[in-house]
């Protein structure tokens, strides 16, 4: 079973909607003991990195996902994989759960309109289990202000605006997509059928 991780900042049920359509056993939840249970977890998030380590923090699950991110795997998605890194820098800096190296800054957009939002093509850097059998020239749904700065070993999938900005970002059993795979159509779904793979149900 996946736990979609609520903590009031997520676009929970687009997510559940597509795990279902999938036929992925899922659940919506922010009780600890069901995030222990779970055999792996996604972090949504829809907002700014302040307010949602904040509310992470005040609902006592930081440190649950860090402890559980060592034994299973752990899907950030948007906002939510941005929190995987060590500090963002939205409107001051602030301490990330620091599961893959780096941090999150503004996007340079060398004049073009942010957020960046809509539609972007995603450039294989290094392959993982999570890009497998994807459409040849795959395009997925983005909708941000700020991007991850990370070592190259940490970037699976990237996207040009601007500026390189990372989509697609892996560590141990740590991934993290700035994009929303759930909008993302059949690419989409396919890179969440391919994270359920890794889930030991």
């Amino acid at each position: 079973m996946i736990g979609i991780i609520d903590y009031g900042a997520g676009n929970l049920f687009s997510v559940k909607n597509a795990l279902d359509y999938l036929g992925v056993e899922n659940c919506v939840t922010g009780d600890r003991e069901v995030i222990e249970k779970a055999d792996g977890l996604i972090l949504p998030g829809v907002g700014a990195f302040p307010d949602a380590m904040d509310m992470l923090e005040k609902k006592g699950l930081t440190e649950v996902i860090r402890r559980e991110a060592l034994k299973k795997p752990l899907l950030g998605i948007c906002l939510g994989m941005q929190l995987l890194f060590e500090k963002g820098f939205e409107f001051k800096e602030t301490e990330g759960l620091g599961l893959i190296p780096g941090q999150v800054i503004q996007i340079d957009s060398k004049g073009l309109k942010i957020p960046h939002m809509g539609w972007n093509d995603l450039r294989v850097l290094n392959p993982c289990v999570v890009t497998e059998d994807m459409e040849e020239e795959p395009y997925v749904y983005f909708v941000h202000s700020f991007r991850a700065e990370t070592e190259d070993e940490n970037i699976s999938c990237y996207t040009v605006y601007g500026e390189r900005i990372p989509a697609l970002v892996h560590r141990g059993m740590v991934y993290g997509a700035q994009f929303h795979p759930e909008k993302s159509g059949k690419t989409g779904l396919k890179m969440l059928e391919n994270f359920a793979r890794l889930v030991k149900v």
